[in-house]
């Protein structure tokens, strides 16, 4: 009952996300199939990738008719914060099995790792509330991208209906979620500059890896751990 009751609550902390969720992946199945992918590359995509960010980057190179080798790289890039997401998440996994830990790593998405983190700093971090919150996005992602992909013409004009500003205000909704954290402020500030900095220097999609990793190097200098108090400590 314990286990169901940790589902349940992660279900319910995941509701304002699945609202974002549906219009993002109607919007990501329209995108797909106007770019010239068939309805069930659309789908496979989201079944077999789950990372909406990184998806619509290959559909915007992919339509530009990109190398090969440039939509990876481009991919790879938008995906890195993935590899400092699974290395702070993974701390709070001690109690999962092997299969819940890397299956939950593929659920891992930006909301997920919001969510895991807050958790982790107030109670245990449990499978149950960890697949209870990522496996209803992941089902609503799939299905909705479905209904994108199969009405997708519909929709011709997606700026007349604000939803090109989905992705922007998704991820603003998610760096707010730690802005009373120490030295958030500092850290946003450095990476939005770079971030700012190399977009106009360099270009897409450099700009979200380098600004990220200024925002790190900073939060780590600037970042002191607490330090535990002994029996004997005043």
């Amino acid at each position: 009952m314990k286990n169901e009751s940790q589902f349940w609550s992660g279900t319910k902390d995941s509701l304002p996300i699945m609202f974002a969720v549906i219009f993002f992946a109607i919007l990501f199945g329209a995108t797909a199939v106007n770019n010239g992918l068939a309805f069930g590359e659309t789908v496979l995509s989201s079944v077999s990738v789950f990372a909406g960010a990184s998806q619509f980057v290959f559909l915007d190179l992919y339509g530009q008719q990109a190398p090969v080798w440039s939509i990876l790289l481009a991919v790879f890039a938008v995906n890195f914060r993935h590899v400092l997401y699974s290395a702070s998440i993974g701390r709070y996994m001690g109690e999962f099995t092997f299969f819940q830990k890397y299956s939950g790593f593929f659920f891992l998405c930006d909301p997920l790792f919001g969510a895991g983190e807050i958790r982790a700093q107030n109670q245990k971090l449990t499978s149950a509330y960890y697949f209870g919150y990522a496996i209803p996005l992941y089902v609503i992602w799939v299905g909705f991208t479905a209904l994108g992909a199969g009405f997708g013409k519909l929709i011709t004009d997606p700026q007349a209906f604000g939803f090109d500003m989905l992705l922007s205000i998704y991820f603003l909704s998610l760096l707010m979620g730690f802005r009373t954290r120490p030295n958030w402020l500092a850290s946003v500030l450095a990476s939005g500059i770079a971030s700012v900095l190399v977009y106009k220097m360099i270009g897409a999609p450099w700009h979200i890896m380098l600004g990220a990793l200024v925002g790190i190097t900073l939060a780590a200098m600037i970042g002191k751990p607490v330090e535990e108090k002994g029996e004997n400590d005043v």
